[in-house]
């Protein structure tokens, strides 16, 4: 009886052995959420890649899983990213982030999911009224300040021109056209027309050009601080170089208006790094305990133009998903 006793027990303490080292082996499972603002387009595609792409090389770095939980709307939707972020928190997620179509609605499902253990970083549009950690993106007013220099210098600093500013309740937006606004004032030959707000859709923002066109034909020249109308084939209803247009983003369509010569310079935002640069953020907290150096981490806009637009076109083959 006292022999079985000690098979059994010595059996007994292999197994809890062998679990023990089997339970080391296994690499820690750690879901992260993604919420951009917009399912189709590609700048938050190239972002979910870069999501992956970091996943991918810090789990094997860091020996764990990591996962990448995508609850991104279909359109703009601020109201169901609020819905995802807290659908993230029930469902396990250890660290979120997200691109932020209206600061004043995420503000308080920002500060719930902090408030549930939850880190939460922002990136492209930030809450800055919130408790996330860190925000990661262009800085807003120097794009609007860097656009409407560019703009202001294929125009030899004289013409009357227009602010494209997508949403207007986006608060990244706000800033770029603030930074804008500010920039025009070194050019006392520059008058700003307008500054013009749509929804954030390539047919809709084409539409509010040439509806403003049509009704201001003496419009010289437009500051895009997104490129939306450029996601389109053909949205430019003028001769290239009659008008002049300096846009942000440099998406693959958007490429194609550079070598039309329609827009001489694009300002691109690293949407690839959003992705990327946001999961390093979060597993640098979660796993390693480690905070930014900064609450804001800024990123550089990179000037695209003829001389570089077949260069910078082969980033696309590896941030869009085939």
């Amino acid at each position: 009886m006292k022999k079985n006793l000690q098979i059994l027990l010595a059996s007994s303490l292999l197994s809890l052995a062998a679990f023990t080292a089997h339970a080391a082996d296994t690499p820690r499972t750690i879901t992260l959420g993604l919420v951009a603002k917009s399912q189709g387009n590609p700048v938050f595609q190239a972002a979910r890649v870069g999501a992956q792409d970091a996943a991918k090389e810090l789990s094997a770095k860091l020996h764990l899983n990591i996962k990448i939980d995508w609850r991104t709307p279909n359109e703009e939707d601020a109201q169901k990213q609020a819905e995802a972020i807290e659908q993230l928190v029930l469902a396990g997620a250890e660290g979120i982030a997200v691109s932020c179509s209206d600061a004043n609605k995420l503000t308080d499902a920002i500060n719930s999911a902090v408030k549930n253990g939850v880190p939460v970083a922002t990136f492209d549009s930030d809450a800055p009224a919130s408790q996330r950690f860190v925000t990661y993106g262009v800085d807003d007013i120097e794009c609007g300040k860097q656009t409407m220099d560019e703009l202001a210098k294929i125009m030899n600093g004289r013409g009357i021109v227009a602010i494209l500013a997508g949403n207007q309740n986006a608060p990244n937006l706000q800033k770029r056209v603030q930074g804008a606004k500010e920039a025009a004032k070194k050019y006392p030959g520059i008058t700003i027309r307008d500054t013009y707000y749509h929804k954030e859709t390539p047919q809709d923002a084409a539409a509010k050009v040439e509806q403003v066109m049509q009704a201001n034909p003496d419009i010289a020249g437009w500051a895009m601080i997104g490129g939306w109308p450029l996601f389109t084939e053909n949205a430019l209803k003028w001769q290239p170089g009659t008008v002049k247009c300096v846009s942000v983003d440099a998406l693959p369509a958007q490429l194609n208006y550079i070598r039309s010569g329609h827009v001489p310079v694009l300002l691109a935002q690293q949407c690839y790094e959003w992705g990327h640069k946001s999961v390093e953020h979060l597993i640098n907290k979660i796993v390693l305990k480690k905070d930014p150096a900064a609450v804001k981490d800024v990123s550089a806009l990179i000037p695209v133009t003829k001389e570089n637009v077949d260069a910078f076109a082969k980033n696309w083959e590896k941030w869009l998903p085939k």
